[in-house]
């Protein structure tokens, strides 16, 4: 048995993944992608089905005849007839000045009447299932930056909600994957939990820094900008809370590389207060860092 390789590209990544040997369900899969997909690509894909079932039963009728007041055939309007004849069966919406007149021609009309029943039945579940569910839309700050916080070193980076709505407690969940060598020689990708200072709010509004100190139990301890790159280091941050409008789950992820993690840098604040009192959530800065003086317990890395 032969498999076509399937395909995954890495976002922000240099390679990408090819999986090989997938036993895949190419119906499952692309109601799937429908959902995922954009509307005005749900929407082709809708009508493309429509219009081919309409093509292939004009076929049918074009084979077995039957349709009153439809051009003889060779001309070339019988196809042209047969089509448009096909499109009321198919839409249940009655017939025109065409009509069925054979026994084989009503059979094809019962059968295409049955795949139209079927195919707007399952048009709109997918339609009904793509309104209402519901999607994060994330903001995350383009750079990991590493600088020190309170004496210690620090990795931070920031989330932002982009909705009018609110994200209720929301969890996020940051994780290294990096290249280890086995004692016995094979390579060995590892997944590492990184600890969150905070690893949720009650309620994700506008924006939200995260932070996780490299302390002597932090994976990062003692590695610099050679060593990241010489492992592979990806971060993968995870962040699922409700949404407070639909009540319904949601979730968001991003991916970080080792050359996007900055030493001696620090995010610009976003937040800052007016004399008479009120506070100022200023969106612009958002990816914007700026320098970091190093300290005795922390100096940088070279790079």
């Amino acid at each position: 048995m032969r498999f076509r390789p399937k395909i995954f590209r890495v976002p922000g990544a240099d390679y990408q993944i090819q999986v090989v040997g997938d036993q895949r369900s190419p119906l499952r899969d692309y109601y799937h992608a429908l959902l995922r997909m954009p509307w005005w690509f749900t929407l082709v894909s809708v009508a493309v089905i429509f219009l081919g079932a309409n093509a292939l039963f004009a076929c049918c009728y074009l084979l077995t005849g039957g349709v009153a007041r439809a051009a003889p055939q060779p001309t070339a309007f019988a196809f042209a007839d047969a089509f448009f004849f096909s499109v009321p069966p198919m839409g249940t919406v009655g017939y025109g000045a065409m009509y069925p007149e054979s026994r084989a021609a009503n059979i094809v009309v019962t059968v295409e009447s049955l795949v139209g029943v079927i195919l707007t039945a399952l048009v709109t579940g997918l339609v009904f299932a793509k309104f209402s569910r519901s999607t994060a839309r994330m903001l995350f700050s383009r750079e990991v930056v590493i600088s020190p916080m309170d004496g210690v070193p620090t990795l931070m980076l920031r989330v932002g909600n982009q909705r009018g709505n609110k994200i209720v407690d929301a969890h996020m969940k940051l994780t290294m994957v990096r290249n280890e060598h086995t004692a016995e020689g094979s390579t060995f990708y590892r997944t590492l939990d990184l600890k969150l200072t905070r690893d949720h709010v009650l309620s994700l509004q506008r924006t939200w820094s995260l932070q996780h100190r490299i302390d002597a139990a932090s994976p990062f301890f003692g590695q610099s900008p050679q060593s990241l790159a010489e492992q592979e280091v990806e971060l993968h941050l995870m962040v699922t809370g409700t949404d407070d409008i639909t009540m319904q789950p949601v979730h968001a992820d991003h991916r970080y590389f080792s050359r996007q993690i900055l030493w001696g840098r620090r995010h610009v604040d976003v937040l800052s207060e007016t004399p008479d009192g009120n506070l100022i959530l200023d969106l612009r800065p958002f990816h914007e860092t700026e320098p970091t003086r190093p300290t005795a317990d922390f100096p940088y890395p070279s790079p």
